[in-house]
């Protein structure tokens, strides 16, 4: 099973790559964006999954799908 954790477009590379940071975090990743079916922008949302940006998350389901990862946490923690 995998958490899908969406990722926000922080810096486009060559190579159809991308640094994206995952969630709200200060971690960061590169993706590859070979995978998706249309061109994104910095600050687009997507899913990765090994190391591939799967699909693109308008930014309101983002943040809704951030938000809820949060009430999660918070109430799993305590």
């Amino acid at each position: 099973m995998c958490l899908a954790i969406p990722a926000q477009i922080d810096t486009l590379l060559d190579n159809s790559m991308a640094r994206v940071r995952v969630g709200n975090s200060e971690t960061y990743l590169t993706a590859s964006l070979m995978l998706l079916p249309k061109p994104v922008s910095e600050g687009d949302f997507v899913i990765v999954h090994a190391g591939f940006a799967m699909e693109i998350v308008p930014k309101d389901e983002a943040e809704t799908r951030l938000s809820a990862l949060r009430e999660f946490t918070e109430a799993a923690t305590g």
